[in-house]
C-alpha cells in the first residue's frame, strides 16, 4: 500500500481547509447555478502554489510530484469540481511548456501560468473528431512572410473565453502523425474569437468553440519542434489520464460522503436509511471500488514520477475511476431520491459532472481498447 509522506498529508489537509474556507458548499452551488468561474478560489489556490505544482521553482513553480497534483485534484473534485477540471487543463499545459518550451517561452508563458497570473486553454479537438483528431484535423498553419498564418476552428475547448493564451495544434504539413505543430497563440490576437457552448455540467468552467481567421502567429511562438506537435501531446497523455482519474475519484468521494450523511439523518420505516441493508450495501460497494482505485492511482502516479511506462496503468486507472464515479453518483441519487433532484443539493451536480470523465480525456471504450491491445497483445480494434 502506498503511504503519503508527512509533508503530503499536511499539504492535503491544508488544501482541503483552504478550499472549504474560500468556497463553502453554498458558494459552490450558487456559482454552478449561475455558470460562473470561481475567481476567489482561483486566487486562494494561487497563494497556495497549486498552479505551480510539478514546475521547478526557477520557473515560478512550487515543485512537487504527481502525488501532490492528484491530492489537489481529488480534493477539488470533491469540493469544487469545475475548478478541478480547470486544474487538469492547467497541469497539462504547464507540463507541455516545461517539456517543450525554450527559456524565453518559459519566462513569458510558463512562469505566469505557474503563479496563477495567467490562464490557458488547450486547443486540440475539432467538430469532426476527438480521439481520431489526426484524421479530422482541418486547422492549418501555413508559413508566410515570417509567420504562421493560422486558420480553422476548434471545438469543446475548456476555458477559452477567460484564457490569456492558447496552445493550438494545427497542420503545418501533410502527414499522419508528422506534420502537426504546436503554437502559442495570444487569446487577444487579431483574428481569434471564442464562443461559449451551453453545456449541462461543469458549469463553473466554460466550454467553447474557438475560431482562427488567418491569425498571424510569429515563428518564435512555435512550441517544441515543427511537425512534432502530436508526439509532444502523446507524451503528456499518461499524466492527463492520471489527473482526470483523481478528479473522478474526488467526485465519487463527495457523492458518497453526502449520501452517507443523508442516510444517517433520513427516517424511514421507524429507523434511518443508514440502518437498511440495501443502502449499506450500495455505499459499501462503491466505497470499496473507490479505495481500490485510489490505491492503484497512487501507485501509478509514483511509477510515472519514476519514469516507468504507465500507458496501460494510467488507462486502467482512468477507466476504474470513471466507473467508480458513475457508481457512486448513481448510488447517491438512488439513496437521496427526490432530494437529489433539488438543485441546492450537490448530489445532482456530482451526477451531472461525473459524465465528463466517461468520455474525456480518453473515452472509456478507447481505454478498454488500449488495455486489450497492450496488456493482452490483441490486435488493435480501431
Amino acid at each position: 500500500m502506498i503511504r503519503l509522506t508527512d509533508e503530503q498529508t499536511l499539504f492535503e489537509d491544508a488544501l482541503i481547509k483552504a478550499i472549504k474556507r474560500s468556497s463553502p458548499l453554498e458558494k459552490v452551488q450558487a456559482l454552478d447555478a449561475a455558470k460562473k468561474f470561481d475567481d476567489g478560489l482561483h486566487a486562494t489556490l494561487s497563494e497556495l502554489g497549486v498552479w505551480g505544482l510539478g514546475v521547478d521553482e526557477r520557473h515560478g513553480g512550487s515543485g512537487g510530484s504527481n502525488i501532490e497534483q492528484i491530492l489537489a485534484l481529488r480534493a477539488l473534485g470533491n469540493l469544487a469540481t469545475s475548478m478541478a477540471v480547470f486544474c487538469v487543463v492547467q497541469f497539462m499545459i504547464t507540463r507541455l511548456l516545461k517539456d517543450n518550451a525554450n527559456e524565453e517561452q518559459k519566462k513569458v508563458y510558463l512562469e505566469p501560468l505557474a503563479s496563477g497570473r495567467r490562464k490557458a486553454s488547450f486547443c486540440l479537438t475539432e467538430a469532426g473528431g476527438g480521439t481520431d483528431i489526426l484524421r479530422a484535423m482541418r486547422t492549418r498553419a501555413i508559413k508566410r512572410d515570417g509567420a504562421y498564418r493560422l486558420s480553422g476552428a476548434k471545438m469543446w475547448i475548456s476555458g477559452a473565453t477567460t484564457s490569456d493564451f492558447y496552445v493550438v495544434l494545427a497542420r503545418t504539413a501533410e502527414g499522419k502523425t508528422e506534420g502537426v505543430s504546436m503554437l502559442l497563440v495570444p487569446a487577444d490576437a487579431p483574428g481569434v474569437s471564442a464562443r461559449e457552448v451551453d453545456t449541462f455540467a461543469i458549469n463553473g468552467y466554460d466550454t467553447c468553440q474557438v475560431y482562427f481567421d488567418d491569425v498571424a502567429v510569429p515563428e518564435a511562438n512555435l512550441l517544441g519542434v515543427e511537425g512534432n506537435g502530436f508526439r509532444q501531446v502523446l507524451a503528456t497523455l499518461n499524466s492527463e489520464r492520471i489527473n482526470a482519474a483523481a478528479v473522478a475519484l474526488g467526485i465519487a468521494q463527495g457523492a458518497l460522503q453526502h449520501a452517507a450523511e443523508y442516510a444517517r439523518e433520513r427516517p424511514a420505516f421507524n429507523r434511518t436509511l443508514s440502518e437498511l441493508q440495501a443502502v449499506q450495501h450500495m455505499l459499501a460497494n462503491a466505497a470499496t471500488e473507490m479505495e481500490m482505485a485510489w490505491t492503484f492511482l497512487l501507485q501509478t502516479a509514483r511509477l510515472d514520477d519514476e519514469g516507468a511506462a504507465v500507458d496501460v496503468a494510467s488507462s486502467m486507472g482512468k477507466l476504474a475511476a470513471s466507473n467508480v464515479a458513475k457508481h457512486a453518483a448513481d448510488a447517491g441519487m438512488e439513496i437521496m431520491g427526490g432530494a437529489g433532484f433539488d438543485t441546492s443539493s450537490p448530489m445532482q451536480r456530482y451526477y451531472r459532472d461525473h459524465r465528463l470523465y466517461v468520455f474525456a480525456p480518453l473515452n472509456d471504450q478507447m481505454c478498454r481498447n488500449l488495455i486489450a491491445e497492450r496488456y493482452f497483445g490483441f490486435k488493435r480494434a480501431f
